[in-house]
C-alpha cells in the first residue's frame, strides 16, 4: 500500500481543518458557582496539545481526582474538571514531567492515519524546549489557580 506521508504545518488554512489538528483549553473556574464563568484561561495550541499526548502528560495527571462526564478523566475530546484541592498535586506531576524532557531531542511523531480512501499518515514536529515553556506556563497558571481557590476545567 501507498501511504503519502503528511507533517502537519500550523500555517496552513488546510492542515487547521483537519480533524487530526487539535487545541484545547485550561479555565479557572469555581464548582460551586451557581452559574458557569471562567475566571482566566490558558489556551493549547495544537503543537502543544500533540506533545501533551505524546509525553503522557494526561496518563500521569490520570493519578489525580478529575470529574468528566465520561468518567474517563483526563483525556482528548472531552471536557474534565480538576478541584482545587488537588493543584498541588498537579503542579508536582508538571515539574516531574519537566525534569524528564531532553529538551534537545527534537522529535516527529505520528498523529494518526487513514486507510480510506487513500491511506495517508499524519505527523508533527514537537519542539521539546517549546512544550517546556509551555508547562512552565502551566505550573504558573496552577499556582495562581490554587492561590486563588480556583478549579481547573480541561476542555481537551
Amino acid at each position: 500500500m501507498n501511504i503519502q506521508h503528511i507533517l502537519i504545518d500550523d500555517n496552513s488554512p488546510i492542515h487547521r481543518e483537519l480533524s487530526i489538528y487539535r487545541t484545547g483549553t485550561i479555565n479557572r473556574v469555581r464548582l460551586q458557582d451557581a452559574a458557569y464563568a471562567t475566571y482566566g484561561s490558558l489556551a493549547i495550541d495544537a503543537h502543544n496539545y500533540a506533545a501533551l499526548f505524546h509525553y503522557g502528560l494526561p496518563e500521569a495527571l490520570n493519578h489525580l481526582p478529575f470529574i468528566s462526564e465520561s468518567n474517563n478523566g483526563l483525556d482528548s475530546w472531552d471536557e474534565a474538571f480538576l478541584h482545587h484541592s488537588s493543584l498541588n498535586g498537579m503542579r508536582l506531576i508538571v515539574e516531574e514531567l519537566i525534569s524528564m524532557i531532553d529538551t534537545n531531542k527534537h522529535e516527529t511523531i505520528l498523529l494518526g492515519w487513514q486507510d480510506q480512501p487513500i491511506g495517508i499518515a499524519y505527523f508533527r514536529d514537537v519542539d521539546p524546549a517549546r512544550f517546556v515553556a509551555f508547562l512552565e506556563d502551566v505550573i504558573c497558571f496552577v499556582v495562581g489557580a490554587a492561590e486563588a481557590g480556583y478549579d481547573l476545567e480541561f476542555i481537551l
